[in-house]
């Protein structure tokens, strides 16, 4: 199992890329919050509270399908897009290689 490239648009525009190891059983929110980043995920990652959204700018059509449950927390969010997804529930995956995401939160 390979490293894959993780490619993240800060608030700012600017896109930080990370290696992201695919052998550890990581969600991309744990490797996310292992990175500094300001992710809440207040449930722990149960697909609960919605604070670990993010939109996908690349790479959305290499994730595996969308839960029920994730797609009913992501339905209540005011700022859901087209390719918004949990990331909580997105363990890393080399078919994931060089996903460009943007923390969204729960729009609050």
């Amino acid at each position: 199992m390979a490293d894959i490239k993780i490619n993240v648009q800060n608030p700012d525009g600017t896109i930080t890329t990370m290696e992201a190891p695919t052998d550890m059983g990581l969600s991309l929110m744990e490797f996310l919050k292992g990175n500094e980043y300001d992710i809440l995920a207040t449930c722990g990652g149960m697909a609960l509270c919605a604070t670990c959204h993010v939109e996908v700018l690349s790479g959305f059509n290499e994730l595996h399908a969308i839960s029920d449950d994730e797609y009913a927390m992501l339905d209540t969010l005011p700022n859901i897009t087209a390719t918004s997804r949990l990331s909580c529930q997105l363990k890393l995956h080399e078919s994931m290689d060089n996903i460009t995401v943007k923390i969204m939160g729960d729009g609050h």
